[in-house]
C-alpha cells in the first residue's frame, strides 16, 4: 500500500532550490562557529609570542569563547524555539561577526580574551538555530541526508580551519584568523533573510530561566578557573573549585523545581537522548583536547610552520567531505549503536598513533596515519550522533535538544582544554620548550584515548537501535526514541 503524501507545507525538499539555500545558510552559520573553534588553535603559538603570554593565557583564549558558548547555548536554543529560529540565528551571526572584529583589533591579551567571550555569546545564539532550521524546514524523508550534508560540510569547515589558519598566520598575521568571519557573516545574513522560512515552537511560553542560566555559567566559569590556575596552589583556586561544584548542584536543584526551566528534566525521560548526551561528553572532551594540543605539538616539537601544521589536518577534511552524508544515511538504516561505538574506537586509535609524532616527525610515516584513522572515526561518529539526538525528542523541541547537545559538547571541550595541561603536567612555559611539551603531550594523548574508549563503552552499553517498525510514521526515515503519531507541521511562512 502506498504511503500517504506529505501534507502541503510539511517541509522543503533538500533537492529544491530553496532546500539548497537553507542548507547553505545553516552550513555557513555553523561553519563560522566551528571554523573559529579550530582555526584559533593554529594561531596560539604566534598569539603567545606576539602578546608575550604564558600557557594559561592561551588556554583562556580558547576557553573564554567556550565558556560563554557552553553557558548560554541553552538560552540560545530556548530563544530560538520561542521567538523564531531564523530571527535568533541571524542575530547570532551578526553578534559573532562583531565579536570577531573586536578580536582582530585587540591590543593586548585582556582585550582579546574579553572579545572571545563576546564571540561565544554570538555562537550560543547561532549554533542551536543552525541545526534546528534543518529539522524544522526540511521535509522528514530528506532530514537524514540533510543532516549528513550539514555535518560533513560543517565538519569540513572545522577541519579546514587549521590549514586556513596556518596560511593566515604565516601570511597577513594571526589577527586575520578572526577577521575572516566578517565576510562570511556578510554572505550568510542576507541569504537567511531571503530564503529561510521562519519557524518556532508554539508551545514555548513563560519567563526565561535567568537563575538557571546564571548558575550554570557561573559554575562552569569557576571550575574552569580552578583547573587552569590549579598549578599556582593559591587558596583562591580551592575556593573557586568548591564554589563551582556547589553552584552546579544548585543549578540542578533550581532546574528541577522551576515551572519553566532552561533544561526541562522531562526531556531526559528519553533514555536514548540521555545516553547520547553522555557519549557526547566523553568523545567531545577527547576531540577538544586532541585538536587543541596536536597543532601545538606539530609546531613546538616537530618544527612545522603554522601552514604545515594546518595542512597536516587535510586528510580529516577530505574524509568528512566525502563520507559524512553516507554515514548519516547508514546510521538511519542500521541504527545509532554501532556507529557510536565504532567511531570513538577509531578515534582512540588515531590518538594512540599520535604518540609517534615527536621531534622531526615524518608526515607520511607518523602524522598521516593518525589523521586518517581519526578522520574515519569522526565520519562514523558525528552524523549519526547528531541525527540520534534530534530523533529522540519531539520535533517541536528541536532547538532545545540541539542546544543541550551542543552544550554537552562545548562543556566537554571547555573542561578538556582546562584540565589536560594540568593532568599531563604542562607548566606555564611548557609550550616554549620542545622537550617539556613533547613529554606532556604523550601523557595527554593517553587521557584522550581513555575518554574515547569510555564513550564507545557507554554507547555500546546504553544506546539501543530501534527496529524499523518503531519509526514514528511511514514517511519518517529517522528512527525515533518512541512511537508517535504523525506530527502536524509547526512551520510559519516568512
Amino acid at each position: 500500500m502506498t504511503a500517504p503524501a506529505e501534507p502541503s507545507g510539511a517541509g522543503v525538499p533538500i533537492a529544491s532550490a530553496r532546500g539548497r539555500w537553507i542548507l547553505l545558510t545553516t552550513v555557513l552559520g555553523s561553519t563560522m562557529a566551528m571554523l573559529d573553534g579550530t582555526v584559533v588553535n593554529v594561531a596560539l603559538p604566534r598569539i603567545g609570542e606576539d602578546l608575550d603570554a604564558d600557557l594559561a593565557v592561551l588556554q583562556w583564549t580558547v576557553n573564554a569563547y567556550l565558556l560563554t558558548l557552553a553557558g548560554l547555548i541553552l538560552v540560545g536554543g530556548s530563544l530560538s524555539d520561542r521567538f523564531g529560529r531564523r530571527r535568533i540565528f541571524v542575530l547570532g551571526v551578526v553578534w559573532f561577526a562583531v565579536g570577531s572584529l573586536l578580536c582582530g583589533i585587540a591590543p593586548n591579551a585582556g582585550v582579546l580574551i574579553a572579545a572571545r567571550a563576546l564571540q561565544g555569546i554570538g555562537g550560543a545564539l547561532l549554533a542551536p538555530g543552525s541545526l534546528a532550521l534543518i529539522q524544522a524546514s526540511i521535509r522528514a524523508e530528506d532530514r537524514g541526508r540533510a543532516i549528513g550534508l550539514w555535518s560533513g560540510l560543517g565538519g569540513v569547515g572545522a577541519a579546514v580551519g587549521p590549514f586556513l589558519g596556518g596560511w593566515l598566520v604565516d601570511g597577513p598575521g594571526w589577527r586575520w584568523v578572526f577577521l575572516l568571519n566578517v565576510p562570511l557573516a556578510a554572505v550568510c545574513v542576507p541569504v537567511a533573510l531571503r530564503h529561510v522560512p521562519e519557524s518556532r515552537d508554539p508551545q514555548a511560553h513563560g519567563r526565561f530561566d535567568v537563575a538557571g542560566a546564571a548558575l550554570g555559567a557561573s559554575a562552569l566559569g569557576l571550575v574552569t578557573y580552578a583547573l587552569i590556575e590549579a598549578r599556582s596552589g593559591a587558596a583562591a583556586v580551592i575556593v573557586a573549585a568548591v564554589l563551582g561544584v556547589l553552584l552546579g548542584i544548585a543549578f540542578v536543584y533550581v532546574e528541577r523545581r522551576r515551572p519553566d526551566p532552561m533544561v526541562p528534566p522531562d526531556i531526559f525521560a528519553s533514555r536514548l537522548f540521555t545516553a547520547v548526551n553522555l557519549v557526547t561528553l566523553c568523545v567531545y572532551a577527547a576531540i577538544g583536547g586532541f585538536f587543541f594540543l596536536v597543532v601545538l605539538q606539530l609546531q613546538v616539537v616537530s618544527g612545522y610552520s603554522a601552514l604545515a601544521a594546518g595542512a597536516a589536518m587535510l586528510p580529516t577534511t577530505l574524509l568528512m567531505l566525502l563520507l559524512s552524508a553516507r554515514s548519516g544515511e547508514l546510521g538511519e538504516r542500521i541504527g545509532p549503536r554501532i556507529p557510536l561505538t565504532v567511531g570513538p574506537l577509531l578515534c582512540a586509535g588515531g590518538t594512540l598513533l599520535m604518540l609517534r609524532v615527536g621531534p622531526e616527525a615524518s608526515y607520511v610515516r607518523d602524522v598521516l596515519p593518525a589523521m586518517v584513522v581519526m578522520g574515519m572515526g569522526l565520519v562514523a561518529l558525528v552524523a549519526p550522533l547528531t541525527s540520534t539526538v534530534l530523533a529522540s525528542v519531539d520535533p517541536g523541541r528541536a532547538g532545545l535538544a540541539s542546544g543541550i547537545n551542543n552544550a554537552a559538547a562545548r562543556v566537554a571541550g571547555l573542561l578538556a582544554v582546562a584540565a589536560l595541561p594540568l593532568l599531563s603536567g604542562m607548566g606555564p612555559e611548557s609550550y616554549r620548550s620542545a622537550t617539556q611539551f613533547d613529554a606532556a603531550f604523550g601523557r595527554a594523548m593517553l587521557w584522550c584515548t581513555g575518554a574515547f574508549v569510555a564513550g564507545a563503552a557507554l554507547a555500546w552499553a546504553t544506546v539501543r537501535s530501534p527496529a524499523p517498525a518503531e519509526a514514528c510514521h511511514p514517511q519518517c526515515h529517522t528512527y525515533c526514541a518512541v512511537t508517535a503519531p504523525p506530527l502536524e507541521p509547526r512551520e510559519e511562512s516568512g
